[in-house]
């Protein structure tokens, strides 16, 4: 079909079927086809050969003086003809009764996705470390990744449910409980900004939904799981520099992040001190250095300086990874937890240490709590006291790394509390 002038094309009608809408031929500029048994209904032709089905309609009851209004319901070659005369038709249907489907579809528009409200998340806190941030963008990517696309107004209580079940199913009750969290908490600012939105994680916790109840994972008897963990590790972590990270934590009870961050230049040789800046309490990790840390710090001074000094600024580099550093370890943990026979995880090293240096060697809580730099601020007597220093922390510092050797490479079973066992460093 050849098309004519675009005065008459205006008016052009005619049955829309696959066959006349694949005859029509697109102009130098975009024109509409009108269907002559549905007064609305009709075909736009874009310049480049793209077909899409409108319908037009006077919203509300104000006849000639309503304004006129135009909806886009789908391209043809995915929609048929008789379908888009059908969604016309509901559309057309609406409009008679006073609904306008356009402003829906405008105020739909207007409602963040999912994804947005993620980023927008993200983005207010910029002072997140980035192991939060790739810890958070992993449980979204992998728990709501096929919600990403989905406005915010379309997710229900319903939604949330099934999946804080599904994550608990999968994944267990920590990551769901986590998870279901990050989502409430994107959810936050959306619901300020949208009125009449309203957060679906509140409203299934309104309707009975509950978080599982936190667990903290405990750990057998040091004596017990310390030589089986050594076994473990010595058995499967080949390369060096990665075994001496957790040798690092047997012996200072330290986070795995804080380890991972630790550099040449907070390291004092000859204070016998290094020093973490960055911690997860916010206050900066100052310790001795024992014999068995020394041990460990000479090894990877002469291998990354080839004897001389480092030649890196992190103790534990990486040539892999975008910060310079190791930047993960727990790929290995059930490797190491097989090979010692009962399951092994990072954070149960700062147990044992607590655990050893609490319940063994019967040291002060306070002098544990700054020895693993735990948050003291709602002890109000301790708050009142000076804090520990260097030289008062170096000697039981010393101690529990003995014990802690000791325990490590004896028999299971085989120490009392009391028994004295020399340390190999």
């Amino acid at each position: 079909m050849t098309q004519p002038s675009r005065k008459r094309v205006a008016k052009l009608k005619l049955t829309l079927t696959k066959r006349t809408v694949e005859s029509l031929e697109p102009g130098a500029s975009p024109w509409i086809a009108w269907d002559d048994r549905l007064t609305g209904f009709g075909v736009r032709v874009q310049p480049t050969g793209t077909k899409a089905f409108v319908v037009n309609y006077r919203s509300g009851n104000g006849g000639r003086r309503a304004p006129n209004r135009r909806v886009v319901i789908g391209r043809y070659g995915a929609m048929t003809p008789d379908r888009a005369r059908r969604v016309a038709q509901e559309v057309l249907g609406r409009a008679a009764v006073g609904d306008d489907p356009a402003a829906e579809r405008g105020a739909a528009r207007a409602m963040p996705l999912l994804r947005e409200a993620f980023a927008e998340f993200l983005a207010a806190n910029p002072n997140r470390k980035p192991t939060t941030l790739r810890l958070y963008r992993g449980q979204i990517r992998y728990c709501f990744g096929d919600w990403m696309s989905r406005p915010l107004d379309t997710i229900t209580r319903r939604d949330v449910e099934a999946r804080f079940h599904l994550l608990t199913e999968r994944h267990g009750w920590a990551i769901a409980n986590h998870a279901t969290s990050l989502l409430r908490s994107a959810y936050r600012r959306p619901c300020v900004d949208h009125q009449g939105l309203r957060n679906p994680v509140d409203l299934w916790l309104d309707g009975g939904g509950r978080y599982h109840r936190s667990v903290r994972r405990r750990i057998a008897a040091p004596a017990e799981v310390l030589p089986r963990w050594r076994a473990g590790i010595e058995t499967e972590v080949i390369v060096p520099a990665t075994r001496d990270i957790f040798w690092f934590g047997f012996y200072t009870g330290m986070r795995l992040g804080e380890i991972f961050g630790l550099r040449w230049d907070q390291v004092d040789p000859e204070r016998g001190t290094f020093r973490i800046e960055e911690t997860k309490s916010g206050v900066p990790l100052e310790l001795p250095v024992t014999r068995q840390l020394a041990a460990i710090l000479a090894r990877r001074r002469a291998e990354n300086g080839n004897g001389t000094g480092p030649s890196v600024p992190w103790v534990f580099p990486s040539s892999t990874s975008a910060s310079g550093h190791v930047e993960e370890l727990q790929h290995l943990y059930a490797r190491i937890g097989r090979a010692a026979g009962t399951k092994f995880w990072f954070h149960g090293l700062r147990n044992a240490f607590i655990t050893v240096a609490e319940r063994e060697l019967m040291l002060p809580r306070s002098l544990t709590k700054r020895l693993v730099n735990h948050a003291r601020r709602d002890d109000v007597t301790e708050g009142y006291a000076a804090d520990w220093s260097i030289e008062q922390l170096r000697e039981p510092a010393q101690r529990i790394a003995d014990r802690i050797e000791a325990l490590a490479r004896a028999v299971p079973g085989d120490l009392r509390s009391g028994d004295d066992v020399s340390p190999a460093v």
